[in-house]
């Protein structure tokens, strides 16, 4: 999608600094951090939330979290961490492309919202 961020960060167009990458999904630091390990794993296909996911993208939402953990382990996240999607305005997405949350570092607080 051609006015997509996170599309434009997966073209290359916009610079970000990324942790991780495969043919099918990118991993990036949040430019706004919530934690001090707060990376972004998205999908290279332009998938506007988890709403819109089918059973056809069930192996790539599993690759999206396999990466997340590949780089807490080497972040040595190992007292825990918090992965998360926010689904829709009112849970919270503010950009409109599917994106896993990476959150450690800190002892994260419960409930989070």
């Amino acid at each position: 999608m051609s006015d997509c961020l996170f599309c434009k960060i997966s073209a290359g167009t916009i610079p970000a600094k990324i942790v991780a990458e495969t043919p099918t999904a990118l991993a990036f630091r949040d430019i706004s951090p919530q934690a001090p390990t707060h990376v972004l794993v998205i999908p290279r296909k332009h998938i506007v939330s988890l709403h819109e996911c089918s059973a056809d993208d069930a192996p790539l939402i599993g690759e999206l979290h396999l990466i997340a953990q590949r780089i807490a382990k080497e972040e040595g996240l190992t007292s825990g961490y918090r992965t998360l999607f926010n689904t829709g305005r009112d849970g919270g997405q503010t950009v409109f492309h599917l994106h896993l949350h990476l959150l450690g570092g800190r002892s994260l607080t419960w409930p989070p919202g």
